[in-house]
């Protein structure tokens, strides 16, 4: 599994980049077809709260799911897209077994 993490308009701090790494080597406990991961993380309009969108795919075959979250941290919008992509990973597995 290829995971790729882009800090699109700001440094990302190791400290966030593990963060990730660490949440995102959970998901081959749903999926073991899992090929790439691609994580984009951007500030949105600055003066906001609610500022910090992650983007998220996950290619497993045959399919791209994609899912999008915006948090006051991206802490808080990476979990969020992660409950998110887990809810798909299963839906796609079942699908994919009937």
């Amino acid at each position: 599994m290829n995971v790729t993490i882009q800090a699109i308009h700001f440094d990302a701090k190791a400290e966030l980049n593990e963060f990730i790494q660490k949440k995102v080597a959970k998901l081959e406990q749903y999926s073991d077809e899992i090929t790439n991961v691609d994580i984009a993380m951007k500030v949105i309009k600055p003066e906001t709260s609610e500022n910090k969108e992650v983007l998220m795919k996950v290619a497993v075959p045959n399919n791209e799911l994609v899912v999008t979250k915006v948090a006051d941290s991206f802490e808080e919008a990476f979990a969020n897209a992660m409950d998110a992509m887990i809810i798909q990973i299963k839906k796609t597995k079942e699908k994919a077994r009937s």
